[in-house]
């Protein structure tokens, strides 16, 4: 059972990664087809107004924290399952 415990936490932890890549990913081509460049981070430097970095932040951080929790609920029930499954087979 330790070594399904295991697994399950290096399937959340990939899981998660994956998410929040894919959801920054999605946020620098709404950004680009949006505004027409990629949106800024906090240490750029360059023409960029605060609201836009703080704009730039707030979004991706929100959709990083939502795709990481879609992530790891999507683990845990995978695990739960898996772990039923495999009690009924012992």
């Amino acid at each position: 059972m330790d070594k399904q415990s295991t697994v399950a936490k290096l399937v959340g932890i990939g899981g998660a990664l994956v998410a929040a890549w894919l959801a920054q990913q999605v946020v620098a081509q709404g950004w680009k087809a949006t505004r027409g460049h990629k949106p800024p981070k906090p240490e750029d430097e360059g023409d960029y107004r605060l609201g836009e970095v703080i704009a730039a932040a707030a979004i991706t951080g929100a959709l990083v924290g939502v795709a990481r929790a879609l992530a790891t609920r999507g683990t845990a029930a995978f695990t739960a399952r898996t772990e039923t499954g495999r009690e009924l087979v012992d």
